[in-house]
């Protein structure tokens, strides 16, 4: 399928490992140019990453892409204008921003967590999805042909869970902020839509993976009967970036195996 993404300039938050890592290595190889922002630029060695010795950018140029890194911590604007200028500079415009980058906290009852925990979630996941959305748009705007904005959200922005309830809240925070995205912006030709997985093998999961007990409930839970790949979410981002989905807008995705639609196993 031609995603008609060959020559596209596409930046991604949190892309040095993880979904974000293997977004922009499926979106190089497309033709598309990346530029991937993170606060570090190696990948995470406890995750699940193709080539994990290697730099997000160091696998993409290996396989022929094109691809620079920026230092970027989303909660910080100026680093966050700083990425969007860096894309626009080197390959001289910008068509998709995709914020991936992301923080979890969990394992409490609401009672237990520390304004610390709450504050890291909203400043991560929220504001860094803001940050990057306003500094995309300002450049879509001056354009003036449309652009294109992916938030990875979750299935904890769409309904509740048993401890972890600052990273929910801020995700349904996320959540909203991509709808309202859509619906202000539709008209000047900018997409937003939203990727909703549930738990996937990261770094952020290791410990779950890893947990036999939790391992055999998750799977169980899962009508497919599996955990989810960075490259599911990776395959999504494509087509969401892509003209293929060129009607879908303001949509919150998931992508969760089914998990969902129910609790029970049949």
């Amino acid at each position: 399928m031609d995603t008609g993404l060959s020559g596209k300039v596409i930046v991604i938050t949190g892309g040095s490992t993880g979904f974000g890592r293997g977004i922009a290595v499926r979106m190089a190889g497309e033709g598309a140019k990346v530029v991937v922002g993170d606060v570090r630029e190696t990948a995470n060695p406890d995750g699940f990453d193709e080539r994990p010795e290697l730099t997000t950018v160091q696998l993409i140029r290996q396989n022929g892409g094109e691809a620079l890194f920026a230092p970027c911590d989303v909660t910080k604007r100026h680093e966050v204008a700083n990425l969007v200028r860096t894309a626009v500079e080197r390959f001289g415009r910008l068509d998709v921003m995709v914020n991936n980058a992301g923080i979890y906290r969990g394992g409490k009852l609401l009672h237990e967590f520390e304004e610390a925990d709450l504050d890291v979630c909203f400043d991560v996941n929220v504001r860094g999805s803001f940050l990057g959305a306003q500094e995309a748009i300002k450049v879509f705007l001056r354009q003036g042909r449309g652009g294109n904005i992916i938030n990875l959200v979750s299935t904890a922005g769409l309904q509740g869970h048993p401890k972890q309830s600052v990273y929910n809240i801020s995700k349904g925070a996320q959540a909203n902020l991509t709808r309202c995205l859509a619906i202000e912006y539709g008209r000047e030709g900018i997409r937003v839509n939203g990727i909703c997985p549930t738990y996937a093998k990261t770094a952020l999961t290791r410990a779950f993976v890893d947990d036999k007990t939790f391992d055999a409930m998750f799977v169980e839970s899962i009508p497919l009967k599996r955990w989810g790949e960075i490259s599911d979410i990776a395959d999504l981002a494509v087509f969401l970036a892509s003209e293929r989905s060129s009607y879908i807008h303001g949509a919150l995705i998931r992508i969760d195996g089914g998990e969902t639609l129910c609790r029970y196993s049949v």
